[in-house]
C-alpha cells in the first residue's frame, strides 16, 4: 500500500439514472458507471485532496453526504493513500459512519461501526456481520487494500458487481481509465416529480424551506472549514429546497 497513490470511489445504492442529477450538483467531474444491480459507481476525474490541502477522506465524506441527501439512498465513500484506507458511509442526514485501517491493515475504527454500517445497508445481520467484523480483527496478511477488497466482496452479496478494473486500491488513472469504459451516455436529467396539491401542498413547502435552511447551514459551514465536499451537500439541499417554490411561481 505505500507506493500506492491516492485514490477513490463512490458506491451508491441507486441505479445510474438516480444517480446522475445530483452527481451533476457536485460541479465535480466524475465518469458515473453501473456496478450491479441497483448500484451505481462514480469516479472523480480530478483529485481536489491534492490541490487544496484537504485529506482526502475528508472530501470523499462531503461528496457522499451531497449524494446521499440527493438520492434519497445510502452513498459509500471508499479511499486509500500511502498511509491508510477506508470508507465513510452517508445516509441522508443521519451520522456518517466509517471504518480506517493503517497501510499494513491494522485496524484503527470502532467496531460498532460496522454492524450500524451493515444495519443501514440492510445487510445480513449475522453472516454480513460477521464477515465485516473479520475486517477488525488484526491480521499479517491481509493490508488496507485488503481489506477494501473484503468489504466489497460483502457487498457483492446484495448486488454490487464493479465493473472491470474498478478494484479499490488501484492507482487513479487506473481508475478512471476503467470507469470510462464502463460509463453510461450522458442524457438529459431525469423529470423530477411535481409537488403535491391540496392538503399536502403546506407540508411540501415547509420541507422545501427546512431544506434551503440546512443547505444553506452546510454552504456556509464548508465556507469555514474550507471544505468543498461540505459545500457541495449544502448546495445539493440549496437546488433540492429552491424547486418547489419556483415551480409554483411558474405555474401562477
Amino acid at each position: 500500500m505505500n507506493a500506492t497513490p491516492v485514490g477513490a470511489l463512490l458506491l451508491c445504492r441507486a441505479d445510474p439514472a438516480t444517480v446522475r442529477f445530483p452527481a451533476r450538483l457536485l460541479r465535480e467531474p466524475m465518469a458515473l458507471a453501473p456496478a450491479g444491480e441497483g448500484w451505481s459507481v462514480l469516479v472523480p476525474e480530478n483529485s481536489p485532496w491534492l490541490e487544496g490541502g484537504e485529506p482526502v477522506d475528508a472530501v470523499l465524506g462531503g461528496w457522499a453526504a451531497a449524494l446521499s441527501i440527493g438520492t434519497g439512498r445510502p452513498v459509500l465513500a471508499l479511499w486509500w493513500d500511502g498511509d491508510e484506507a477506508g470508507f465513510t458511509m452517508a445516509s441522508g442526514f443521519r451520522r456518517p459512519v466509517g471504518y480506517i485501517w493503517f497501510a499494513d491493515g491494522t485496524p484503527v475504527g470502532e467496531d460498532e461501526a460496522m454492524r450500524t454500517f451493515a444495519a443501514r445497508l440492510g445487510l445480513d445481520p449475522v453472516l454480513d456481520v460477521q464477515a465485516l467484523e473479520q475486517l477488525t480483527v488484526g491480521d499479517p496478511e491481509s493490508d488496507a487494500r485488503a481489506r477494501l477488497v473484503g468489504l466489497a466482496a460483502v457487498l457483492t452479496r446484495h448486488g454490487l458487481a464493479l465493473p472491470a478494473g474498478l478494484a479499490p486500491g488501484a492507482p487513479a488513472d487506473a481508475l478512471r481509465t476503467a470507469a470510462h469504459a464502463a460509463a453510461v451516455e450522458e442524457s438529459a436529467p431525469a423529470v423530477r416529480p411535481e409537488p403535491p396539491a391540496g392538503p399536502h401542498a403546506s407540508w411540501f413547502r415547509a420541507a422545501a424551506a427546512v431544506q434551503l435552511a440546512a443547505g444553506l447551514a452546510l454552504v456556509a459551514f464548508g465556507a469555514r472549514r474550507r471544505s468543498g465536499g461540505w459545500a457541495a451537500a449544502g448546495a445539493v439541499l440549496i437546488v433540492h429546497g429552491l424547486v418547489p417554490p419556483l415551480r409554483e411561481r411558474l405555474r401562477s
